[in-house]
């Protein structure tokens, strides 16, 4: 019996000391495709405009709201924060997904205009 209130003791005292995963990006998708991603070492406001509706996101302390919304039922501002990895916020009336992914901001791409960006064709 000493045995295992032993072994339960080391088993509860090494989960509770285990490095947890830094989540590093929240990555924003809408209608599936990728919107954008941004690094949450930063406090940020993130505009979403789309054609099925418009929400904010919150960057504050690692952690993540759906700060508005202009959807009828409001679920997703409803939530609360997300901080953890594979955390989502989802709005599904604007089809909008925002999710906790491993990473950090050397990951994200560059805009254009920043960096060694080519353009190859300009269109009117």
């Amino acid at each position: 019996m000493a045995v295992l209130l032993g072994l339960a003791a080391f088993l509860l005292v090494g989960f509770s000391l285990r490095k947890k995963e830094t989540a590093g990006l929240l990555r924003v998708t809408v209608d599936g495709s990728v919107f954008g991603e941004y690094d949450l070492s930063v406090d940020q406001v993130i505009p979403v405009d789309t054609p099925y509706g418009s929400n904010r996101l919150v960057i504050r302390g690692g952690s993540v709201i759906m700060e508005e919304a202009d959807c009828p039922d409001k679920y997703c501002v409803k939530k609360g924060a997300i901080s953890r990895t594979h955390d989502t916020l989802i709005c599904l009336p604007h089809r909008l997904a925002a999710e906790i992914v491993p990473g950090n901001r050397d990951s994200i791409p560059e805009a254009p205009g920043e960096g060694n960006w080519e353009v190859d064709v300009y269109a009117e």
